[in-house]
């Protein structure tokens, strides 16, 4: 059975879009034999981390458990939506969370990122023992070993190049195509209101609940102005905001190189929109001065490249974010 593999090897063939839209229509769908919500917390985690591929399109199992438990943790804890599976059992994800919420005292009400950072890791590192187990084998069993390999000994995943970049392509359509059918089947494990209403939880369930501790980093090596407007943002009547330079609507993750300091009037005003071409330029020359930093708290700027907000800039607007805004 696929699941137990521990390595899997990729089919080096060329796919065309058609192929791909083809295995995900099978995969996002009933056709697909689904005893879990694995494989859709797995398309979000690597939605979420496409921008974070090293030269060779490849991930590392930490990041990819990082946002596959951040998934689980958000949707059992902090929504109470216990049942993931079909069986009589809980899936063992769900199991793996819920005792160690309850060894480590954790509160209910805690979203992932409000977690101790120390307690986040050692969460991560138990549920990619699951993964291992349950998720990477089984997707890739469901793409006929097309879309990506893996290896759980040196414990990475690499994208087959064409996938990347077509789910680059089509991101925003999978986000909300995966958001659906995994809110789909929690509605019918769990005892709810409407799918509008698991909606409204899937969708959020990779969003920090804060970005105070990037508002920290970012004036800790910058002057305190607006990214957009350049108003001192120390006056005590400006309020501090983080902004995603990329939409997090469209980006679904909190990359430190995709965030500025911003003032209220511009932050409110840039709303979902991308900002006008010009200030790439600037948020590259700004993330040259990160990269130069020594390793940040919360974040890391290992796989960064110019080039990666440059593409994220011209795949959102293929995405259909091409309103751009000025101050």
């Amino acid at each position: 059975m696929s699941h137990k593999l521990k390595v899997g090897e990729l089919k080096e063939h060329y796919l065309v879009d058609e192929d791909i839209w083809r295995v995900f229509s099978i995969i996002l769908s009933n056709k697909s034999a689904k005893s879990s919500t694995y494989k859709y917390a797995l398309v979000k985690s690597l939605i979420e981390n496409l921008y974070s591929v090293n030269d060779k399109l490849e991930l590392s199992y930490d990041q990819l458990s990082y946002s596959f438990t951040k998934v689980y943790w958000n949707l059992v804890i902090h929504h109470h939506l216990d049942k993931q599976n079909r069986g009589s059992k809980n899936a063992r994800a769900v199991t793996v969370i819920k005792e160690f919420k309850e060894k480590h005292d954790i509160p209910n009400e805690f979203s992932f990122d409000k977690i101790n950072h120390s307690l986040q890791l050692k969460l991560v590192s138990k549920m990619k023992s699951v993964m291992k187990e349950n998720v990477f084998g089984a997707l890739y069993g469901d793409t006929k070993a097309t879309f990506y390999e893996f290896n759980h000994y040196k414990e990475y995943f690499r994208f087959q190049p064409s996938v990347h970049r077509f789910m680059l392509n089509y991101q925003l359509l999978l986000v909300n195509l995966t958001n659906y059918h995994m809110a789909k089947m929690i509605e019918e494990l769990n005892e709810v209101p409407s799918i509008n209403y698991l909606l409204d939880k899937v969708e959020s369930i990779a969003k920090r609940s804060s970005l105070k501790p990037y508002e920290k980093i970012l004036l800790n090596y910058f002057e305190a102005n607006c990214f957009y407007c350049s108003k001192s943002l120390s006056n005590s009547e400006n309020v501090t905001h983080v902004d995603h330079f990329i939409p997090w609507s469209f980006v679904q993750s909190d990359q430190i190189w995709n965030l500025v300091l911003s003032c209220n009037r511009c932050n409110t005003s840039k709303n979902d929109k991308l900002p006008d071409r010009s200030y790439l330029d600037i948020i590259i020359d700004r993330n040259k001065q990160l990269v130069n930093q020594p390793p940040l708290e919360i974040d890391s700027m290992e796989n960064y490249k110019d080039n990666k907000i440059i593409l994220l800039y011209d795949y959102s607007i293929k995405n259909g974010f091409d309103k751009i805004w000025t101050p």
